[in-house]
C-alpha cells in the first residue's frame, strides 16, 4: 500500500524549489525536475524507512541510489539525482534545519567521457555525393564537405577560410585555430579538385556583394554563418538517406576516426586536428575500438 508523502516534506520541497528560483533563476522545466526527484525520494523514505526528508541519513541515501541503479538508470541520471539531493541537504544545512548533510561523504558516479558521434565511410561517401553540383550552391557545398572531411577543420575555421590561407599548388590549408595557433593541413587530391571547381565555376556566380577574401560565400555573397552551414549539412544528410543526427563537427570526428581506423599515428592526427593535448585526441582511439568490437561481434565465429 502506497504511503503519501508527508505534507511537511512537500512544504520543504516547495521551499527549496522556490529558493532555487530566487537564487539561481532556473528554468521551469529544471525546477520541475528537481521537484519530481525530491518527491520520489520523499515517497521512498516514507514507504521504506518511515522517516521524513530531514531525518534521512547516509545509509538511506546510499540505499536509494542503489535502488535506482537496480532500475537501470544511467550513470549520468544517477549523478544528476545525487546532485539534486546534495543541493537540497546543503540548503537545509545552511538554514540550520539539519546538523549533518547525509550526502556529504558520498562520491558522485564517474561519468565516462561520451564518445563523439561519427559516420561510417559509406555514409560519408553518400553525404559527399548528395549536393547537386550543377548549381553554384551545390558545388559550393560539395567543396566544403570534401574539404571538411579531408582536413578535419572546425566549422568556424572552414566558413572563415580566406584565399591567403590556401595553397592550391602545395595542396595545403593554413589554419588559425583555437588560441591563434597556426597549423598546416593537407587537403588531399579529391578535396583540392572540388575546391578548384568551385572557385572556377561556383564562386563567381555567388559574388553578389562587396569584394571579400572569404572563399565560401553565402547566397548573398557574404560569409556564411555556422547556422547556415549546419542547415545545409542536415539537408544533404536527408537527401543522402542518412538517419543519424549529424552536424559539421560530425565530419571532423569522421575524419579523425577513419584516419585511425586506417592506421594513422595518433600524434599525426593530433597535429591535424590542432589539439594541444594528446588526451583530447585519444578519444578517437576509443571510437575506433568500438567499431572494431562491433565488426568482430558481427563477423567472427565466436563474436
Amino acid at each position: 500500500m502506497a504511503v503519501d508523502v508527508p505534507q511537511s516534506d512537500l512544504r520543504l520541497i516547495d521551499g527549496y524549489v522556490d529558493a532555487l528560483w530566487l537564487e539561481k533563476g532556473l528554468a521551469a522545466n529544471t525546477l520541475e525536475a528537481y521537484r519530481r526527484d525530491l518527491t520520489f525520494w520523499a515517497q521512498w523514505l516514507a514507504e521504506r524507512e518511515g522517516v521524513g526528508l530531514l531525518q534521512a541519513g547516509k545509509a538511506q541515501v546510499l540505499a536509494y541510489l542503489g535502488a535506482q541503479g537496480a532500475l537501470q538508470r544511467s550513470v549520468r541520471s544517477s549523478a544528476r539525482l545525487l546532485s539534486c539531493l546534495r543541493g537540497f541537504y546543503r540548503y537545509h544545512l545552511r538554514e540550520s534545519r539539519i546538523q549533518v548533510d547525509p550526502t556529504a561523504d558520498i562520491d558522485s558516479p564517474k561519468l565516462g567521457r561520451p564518445l563523439p558521434k561519427s559516420l561510417s565511410e559509406r555514409d560519408v561517401e553518400a553525404l559527399l555525393l548528395a549536393p547537386n553540383v550543377d548549381e553554384p550552391l551545390g558545388l559550393r557545398d560539395r567543396a566544403m564537405l570534401e574539404l571538411l572531411y579531408a582536413s578535419g577543420l572546425r566549422v568556424t575555421e572552414l566558413i572563415g577560410l580566406q584565399f591567403s590561407q590556401v595553397s592550391t599548388n602545395q595542396g595545403v590549408v593554413k589554419v588559425i585555430g583555437k588560441g591563434n595557433k597556426e597549423r598546416l593541413v593537407p587537403m588531399g587530391e579529391e578535396a583540392l579538385d572540388w575546391l578548384q571547381k568551385y572557385l572556377r565555376y561556383g564562386r563567381p556566380a555567388l559574388c553578389a556583394g562587396p569584394p571579400t577574401e572569404v572563399i565560401f560565400l553565402s547566397q548573398r555573397g557574404g560569409q556564411m554563418t555556422r547556422q547556415t552551414f549546419w542547415h545545409r549539412i542536415k539537408h544533404w544528410a536527408t537527401v543522402a538517406g542518412i538517419r543519424a543526427t549529424i552536424s559539421p563537427h560530425t565530419l571532423r570526428h569522421a575524419f579523425a576516426t577513419h584516419l585511425i581506423n586506417h592506421g594513422a599515428d595518433l600524434r599525426v592526427v593530433q597535429l591535424l586536428l590542432g589539439h594541444s593535448d594528446l588526451s583530447t585526441t585519444q578519444i578517437y582511439t576509443h571510437v575506433a575500438r568500438e567499431r572494431m568490437k562491433a565488426l568482430h561481434a558481427a563477423h567472427h565465429p565466436r563474436g
